[in-house]
């Protein structure tokens, strides 16, 4: 950025500048907390008045602000300094909108002060927003100079999570069997995906540690079905006899530990298999990433060798294209070339050449990447690397569960990512709650579990 500013002397009545900016939902969100003001009315997700439109009114104060960037930036440009500054509002700029803030000289006087005129307009109907007055104190010594960076900004909100789960409210309740929820994080968990109507729960374990555990949350569970049974492994055997008679659409774990709920599913006779291996897959909502991040396998497969990998591949596939997302599968190693020494970039190269070969179906699959070109453009731009993969990959295979739980740890806690578990290769989804995971993460795990089934029943 190189920023020029006009001294006192340089400066001439009549003359005009101009900053234009596109009004987004970060922006209301990033002077709200800058500001302290948390009128609901100027955040994305408010409608106060109920008439079923949301407001994502931009408050008058951060459109007037426009008008101070002009000042600061264009005409006089740095080192000015306000003196005084006049604003009539009439009427209101809205997230989604680009709006144009113009000021004009009006006069100099001899003390140093500039007069001038400010305005904002909506740039689609050239639609007044706001004018006014600026006195403002201009600068005296020349400004200019290039390779001024201000830190970037990341907005710690969900938005693919909250229109996930946008899009499952408007779906029938999934009848889903949870096991053992005989605890308070995997009970609260259960009763709050069924209030926001993402579930219909049959809950399956001890009744009495059950229901001593709703007692404790003071929660009134008299209108969900309670299966009693005496064992954490009959419980998982239970839900899988639910599914098989129609009962159940899906599975979620409780206090349970994920082999227990898993091995009566493994059962060649009685259980869920359908063909494919059982993969995990994190879905994971990265603030500052332009849509959703898949991060498989991290939680079942300890070392998956190559016909794992490419269950753990189409798996993710299927469910990106449940959801409505473009699959573009980075298959990552430490480097992003063929290494025989290092055989996660050799099982890379081949799942690579089996989705050319249509062994693998419905999306790109692109390997090895390390990970800086497989998720970043430039990265991938610098390697030489092209296609529709590189620097653009939403689904990370990684090669291993100690390299996949860390990746998806280190975007839980240091990239302040949500993130929704679900286990699939089952007859029905299989929904992974940890007790460290957030209220979001625990709707965003039964809505990916909705929409994967009513989409994989749609066809």
């Amino acid at each position: 950025m190189r920023l020029i500013n006009k001294t006192f002397n340089e400066i001439q009545v009549g003359e005009a500048a101009e900053v234009r900016r596109l009004i987004t939902a970060e922006d209301l969100y990033v002077f709200a907390v800058a500001s302290g003001n948390f009128n609901p009315m100027h955040l994305e997700d408010s409608d106060l008045d109920g008439d079923g439109t949301k407001e994502r009114v931009a408050p008058g104060m951060f459109v007037a602000s426009l008008i101070s960037a002009v000042l600061g930036t264009q005409l006089p440009g740095p080192g000015t300094l306000y003196r005084r500054q006049m604003f009539e509002f009439h009427t209101q700029a809205h997230a989604g909108e680009e709006v144009c803030a113009s000021v004009t000289v009006l006069n100099k006087n001899a003390d140093g002060d500039v007069h001038l005129e400010t305005k904002v307009r909506r740039l689609a109907d050239n639609t007044l927003i706001v004018s006014g007055e600026a006195i403002v104190r201009a600068p005296l010594t020349k400004f200019d100079k290039s390779g001024l960076d201000m830190p970037g900004l990341i907005v710690q909100r969900h938005r693919h999570f909250e229109a996930l789960l946008e899009r499952a409210r408007s779906l029938p309740m999934v009848p889903t069997a949870v096991v053992c929820p005989d605890d308070e994080n995997a009970l609260e968990g259960a009763l709050l995906a069924a209030k926001e109507q993402l579930i219909s729960p049959l809950l399956i374990g001890k009744a009495a540690g059950i229901q001593a555990t709703a007692a404790a949350l003071g929660e009134d569970i008299s209108a969900f079905e309670i299966i009693d049974v005496a064992t954490d492994m009959a419980a998982a055997q239970r839900a899988c006899e639910l599914v098989h008679q129609g009962r159940a659409a899906a599975v979620m774990k409780g206090h349970i530990h994920t082999d227990a709920l898993l091995r009566p599913m493994l059962d060649k006779v009685s259980g869920l298999r359908v063909g494919r291996r059982f993969t995990h897959i994190f879905l994971m909502d990265v603030p500052g990433l332009p849509e959703p991040l898949m991060v498989t396998d991290a939680a079942i497969n300890i070392e998956p060798d190559l016909i794992t990998k490419v269950d753990i591949c189409q798996n993710a596939i299927d469910l990106a294209l449940s959801l409505g997302i473009d699959p573009r599968v980075g298959v990552l190693s430490a480097v992003e070339t063929v290494n025989p020494a290092i055989q996660s970039s050799i099982d890379a190269a081949l799942l690579s050449k089996m989705a050319e070969r249509g062994q693998i179906k419905g999306g790109q699959v692109e390997g090895p990447l390390a990970m800086d070109n497989a998720i970043d453009m430039a990265a991938a731009r610098i390697k030489g690397l092209k296609g529709g993969v590189p620097g653009r990959a939403n689904i990370l295979v990684v090669p291993g569960i100690d390299s996949g739980n860390m990746l998806a740890k280190q975007l839980s806690f240091v990239s302040h990512a949500e993130g929704a578990g679900l286990v699939l290769g089952a007859k029905v989804p299989v929904i992974l709650n940890s007790r460290s995971d957030s209220p979001m993460s625990r709707l965003a795990s039964c809505a990916v579990a909705a929409v994967h089934h009513f989409a994989r029943n749609a066809g």
